[in-house]
């Protein structure tokens, strides 16, 4: 008998938006996000995807991303990969013909992620509480097509943040290198300043959701 769960997912919401980070930013997307995460993160937004959710077919998934009519698709969580099933997912999604994206936090081996996948990995700091959860064979695996996202606490991380892109090899990496400032912490326009006092090869990233809609879930 097969087992009903192999095909399952635990889901907090689907939602449409507009892209609220990486280089999509500002396009209409569906957002598919997943319970559940290891991680603490001190600046977390959604920790209200870390319990609860329900056990959801992936064809009934595939189905309500469809019903939206919008040709990105964004998996995100809590921590998406802490759910052996997401990998099947998103492999339907591109089969499907959707262009997607996951979010995820770095602390998870990204190796068995569909090729044709945005990956956007985090790489935690200092100021995040999670610095020793990061991952750093991920970033081996991240392609030109892939983004590698810090997000600053303060002046602290910053400085972190740069150490390690020298560290790494970051700046002349294939993948895009995204500083986001923490929304509670961290001024946009200061760390704006920052990265132009100090030339730096990154993208600044604003989350463009939270001007418009504040932290309200589904949004």
């Amino acid at each position: 008998m097969s087992d009903p769960a192999r095909d399952q997912i635990r889901l907090t919401e689907i939602f449409v938006s507009l892209q609220g980070e990486s280089t999509t930013v500002g396009l209409p997307t569906v957002f598919v996000r997943l319970t559940g995460c290891p991680l603490r993160c001190g600046y977390c937004d959604t920790a209200y995807a870390f319990h609860g959710g329900e056990m959801t077919a992936l064809a009934d998934v595939i189905d309500t991303v469809r019903s939206y009519g919008v040709a990105h698709v964004t998996v995100t969580g809590g921590e998406p990969l802490a759910q052996p099933n997401v990998l099947p997912l998103m492999t339907r999604l591109c089969d499907e013909g959707f262009k997607v994206s996951l979010e995820t936090s770095g602390a998870i081996d990204v190796a068995g992620v569909d090729s044709r996948v945005k990956k956007v990995v985090d790489i935690k700091t200092p100021g995040s509480g999670e610095v020793a959860r990061n991952l750093w064979s991920n970033l081996k695996l991240c392609g030109v097509d892939d983004e590698i996202k810090f997000v600053l606490c303060d002046r602290q991380d910053y400085d972190w943040a740069c150490l390690k892109c020298d560290e790494l090899g970051l700046w002349d990496a294939p993948s895009e290198v995204l500083f986001s400032p923490c929304a509670e912490t961290l001024p946009a326009r200061t760390l704006a300043d920052w990265i132009v006092a100090d030339r730096l090869r990154v993208r600044l990233q604003i989350q463009l959701h939270k001007y418009l809609w504040g932290d309200e879930p589904g949004r």
